[in-house]
């Protein structure tokens, strides 16, 4: 190989090696931006999800109704139980129209990674219906008390917690009007919902954790009979993979470098007690984290009930999979065990 064409494929392996070296250059600087400013990902997924349409708003999205449904069920829409975050309304379900029965009250909170969902449309990122399985719930004997709350960039953690806390204050408030048991209560989340079901089972029964948040709690820990907690994403934030900390991080400070103070906030494992309410796991996309507490909660002596397909059948199934009770016998297991150990607990 004469000098010449030595020289050119020096040159060519250079320019090739630099051509890598800005390439590493600007994947490292996307990554340390998208990482310290992880709205920048979460807005381009929201802006999917809503196109131009509010995300917050404190007014409904849908006018108020206080009819039957056509599956027999009565509902009241739109019931405005917070006025200083957005997003605060509610709607309250019940079997048929005769409302004087006494039946347990179900608070659910619906999924979506904190930037999206509603209590009207259930969880985006969920594989199946969550309303359907609000119905079922329902017609299992249970009063539904479907609550919505304010979304990222605008509210972030412990907003959510506090609105639901006021959710809890206003039904107690209004027990009388709507006819709802406050003294029998279900709290349920599916997805982003269940990390606040698993949050607010620790707030009510762990003072300290709900001083450290600043939250009073609005009730007692002999009113909530259960909570049911329904794949909740990551509550091991340490275990985390890259695209939970860019959701979970962005919800708690807008960056997934969290502090130890701030995952000791966010993290409920952490602030498990014995004291901690009888809990349905539910495990499928998010199975480690239930599995993770599953085991503290045994260890506390704490009753409870864990479903995992994987463990139980070998099986993966999609996230928040007991909302295909209808169309999957294995969710449909889950499901009538679920309502099984709840029925036991409030009836």
């Amino acid at each position: 190989m004469d000098e010449a064409t030595l020289k050119k494929k020096y040159k060519g392996r250079k320019i090739f090696l630099s051509i890598c070296g800005v390439l590493i250059v600007l994947l490292l600087t996307l990554y340390f931006i998208a990482t310290n400013n992880t709205q920048i990902v979460i807005g381009m997924l929201q802006k999917l999800s809503y196109g131009d349409n509010p995300i917050n708003s404190y007014e409904s999205f849908y006018e108020p109704i206080s009819r039957k449904k056509d599956n027999g069920q009565y509902l009241i829409s739109e019931i405005n139980y917070d006025s200083e975050y957005p997003n605060g309304f509610l709607d309250i379900t019940y079997p048929n129209e005769n409302r004087d029965v006494d039946r347990p009250t179900l608070f659910y909170f619906h999924g979506g990674g904190f930037f999206a969902g509603s209590k009207n449309m259930g969880d985006p990122m969920a594989a199946t219906e969550a309303t359907y399985l609000l119905d079922d719930i329902c017609a299992a004997g249970y009063n539904i008390v479907n609550v919505d709350y304010a979304l990222v960039p605008d509210y972030r953690f412990p907003v959510p917690l506090i609105q639901a806390n006021r959710a809890f204050a206003y039904i107690q408030e209004h027990d009388d009007e709507y006819h709802l048991n406050m003294d029998n209560v279900v709290i349920m989340g599916s997805s982003a919902g269940a990390i606040m079901a698993s949050q607010l089972g620790s707030i009510i029964t762990n003072p300290e954790y709900a001083e450290l948040l600043g939250i009073t709690p609005a009730l007692k820990p002999e009113q909530v009979k259960a909570v049911v907690i329904d794949d909740a994403p990551p509550l091991d934030y340490k275990a985390f993979s890259l695209a939970a900390k860019i959701i979970i991080g962005n919800y708690v400070k807008g960056s997934i470098y969290l502090l130890e103070e701030e995952i000791k906030q966010y993290d409920n494992i952490q602030n498990l007690t014995a004291d901690y309410p009888a809990a349905v796991l539910l495990g499928s996309e998010y199975r480690h984290d239930m599995e993770v507490m599953h085991e503290e909660l045994n260890k506390l002596g704490c009753e409870h009930l864990h479903i995992d397909p994987y463990i139980e059948y070998g099986l993966t199934k999609p996230h928040c999979f007991v909302s295909a009770e209808r169309t999957d016998p294995i969710a449909k297991d889950a499901f009538d065990r679920m309502i099984s150990f709840l029925n036991k607990k409030t009836k």
